[in-house]
């Protein structure tokens, strides 16, 4: 409203900001997916990586082609934010809690991972088709309960997030193309190019952040935020 969108220019503007999110990611770490490029017809060890990404993908991407409309007719609604964002809070209460219990893994490359934490990874992101179901906090809390330390589940959260996010951009960027205008442009492209400033900002924080930290901080806020907005949907301000 802000930027006098409306209508489908609106999801075309979300769309830019997400393709912004997945080239910070790229961008992030350009130096090691330019060796990855060069080296993959001749390192085995790269082309297990990207299998296990690409096993991490179907599971989401599967869903999400299957049951779009259904998603977007029935789960975009404020009640259903607040009970994900309170079940993601939870989810990552009980990954600290079970990387507490078994002791958290001594810190791994991810090009270590095994096909089978891949597809459990993969089946977790499958929750974040519903609006206020983190992606990376899904697919990490994933990785986290198939035995990954935090850095290495959220390293390979963010690998994963390139082939689903930037799919999922360009299939939206497809379909919506016809509704971009060329007065539209600027405001566009500049949106994409803030979201991809912040993103990058974002992802060295957190990469910093979990080498030092736990999650449980983030399941408490996603917790009372889920609270909070069911408190204010029975009071009537939703």
């Amino acid at each position: 409203a802000l930027l006098d969108f409306g209508g489908s220019t609106d999801n075309t503007f979300v769309i830019f900001i997400q393709f912004g999110a997945v080239l910070a990611v790229i961008l992030y770490y350009r130096d090691d997916l330019v060796y990855q490029l060069r080296h993959v017809h001749m390192d085995v060890t790269i082309q297990r990586l990207w299998l296990c990404i690409l096993i991490a993908l179907v599971p989401a991407v599967s869903v999400g082609l299957v049951f779009q409309n259904w998603i977007k007719n029935f789960l975009f609604s404020p009640l259903v934010v607040a009970i994900s964002l309170i079940v993601g809070g939870i989810l990552f209460l009980l990954a600290e809690r079970t990387a507490a219990v078994k002791g958290l893994p001594i810190p791994r490359e991810i090009e270590t991972i095994t096909l089978r934490q891949a597809f459990i990874i993969g089946v977790a992101q499958m929750l974040a088709i519903a609006p206020g179901m983190s992606r990376s906090g899904t697919s990490i809390v994933g990785g986290m309960i198939a035995g990954l330390n935090r850095s290495a589940a959220t390293r390979f959260s963010f690998y994963l997030a390139i082939p689903t996010l930037g799919g999922a951009t360009l299939f939206e960027l497809a379909v919506n193309l016809h509704h971009i205008q060329a007065n539209d442009l600027f405001a566009l492209l500049a949106g994409a190019g803030i979201s991809c400033i912040v993103a990058w900002a974002s992802i060295g924080w957190l990469l910093r952040y979990v080498s030092r930290n736990s999650f449980v901080w983030f399941g408490y806020y996603r917790i009372i935020a889920g609270i909070v907005i069911l408190l204010l949907l029975t009071l009537g301000w939703l």
